[in-house]
């Protein structure tokens, strides 16, 4: 019977990151069609496009998927035409939360989240009811073997970059999301392709949960983060090392 469940938890915990997947695979496709048709389908003269594309690598998306989705998106008829929508609100214990969506359903993505926040402890807001609370930024991550500690500050400064944090594991670059394309360019003619490369929601100030309180917002995180038409999910807490070592556990 142990080896039975065993195989079990394999097979489900395989079948969890297939969906996984397929899901970060359909939010690209999304993301690399609306930029595609927001420019030049050529991504040297499409920075978004850029940015899809490397998107598309940072989850390992074949090539000929991608082609298959700009071909698609320039091509008579185009497929669906997505929007952009964002969502603001609370979750469990006051922690402000930003949601991105490209959808071609407005209705039909405003009533799937905000039934997520109601169902998990939290309550939809207007726009703008918490992104005061953020700062919008570009952030650029290399791998550490990238170039060094003092290489890579150097480099950042004379692009135009805000920060840059080292560790052992990578360089994180933060830079106006006005200059994002700018100092991605510079970086990566410099040092090659970085990890991953985006326009994110960062907040100004967190909000440090205990484990109850931490699973509750995960939990409501996960069920957004699971809908197709969400793109990125964005919230303002902090988590203690004891805590996410429980959550970890």
């Amino acid at each position: 019977m142990a080896g039975h469940s065993q195989f079990k938890n394999i097979m489900h915990r395989k079948g969890a990151q297939d969906a996984r997947r397929a899901r970060q695979f359909a939010k690209v496709i999304r993301e690399i069609t609306v930029a595609a048709r927001s420019g030049l389908p050529e991504p040297a003269s499409n920075p978004r496009l850029r940015a899809a594309l490397s998107a598309a690598r940072e989850v390992n998306m074949p090539k000929d998927t991608v082609d298959r989705a700009i071909k698609k998106a320039i091509g008579a008829g185009g497929g669906e035409d997505y929007v952009e929508v964002r969502y603001e609100g609370y979750g469990p214990a006051g922690v402000a939360v930003i949601v991105e969506a490209l959808t071609d359903n407005r209705n039909r993505t405003a009533s799937d989240v905000r039934a997520a926040f109601s169902k998990h402890g939290g309550s939809l807001g207007e726009t703008n009811s918490v992104s005061f609370m953020f700062q919008r930024l570009g952030v650029i991550v290399f791998p550490a073997s990238a170039g060094s500690e003092d290489d890579m500050l150097e480099a950042a400064i004379e692009a135009g970059a805000e920060n840059v944090a080292s560790d052992a594991e990578s360089h994180e670059i933060t830079c106006a999301m006005e200059s994002f394309f700018t100092v991605r360019d510079a970086l990566e003619a410099r040092f090659g392709e970085p990890r991953s490369a985006r326009i994110e929601w960062r907040p100004e100030t967190t909000t440090v949960l205990d484990e109850e309180k931490a699973r509750a917002v995960l939990k409501l995180i996960d069920v957004l983060e699971e809908n197709d038409d969400v793109q990125a999910v964005y919230a303002n807490f902090d988590l203690p090392d004891d805590v996410a070592q429980a959550l970890a556990a």
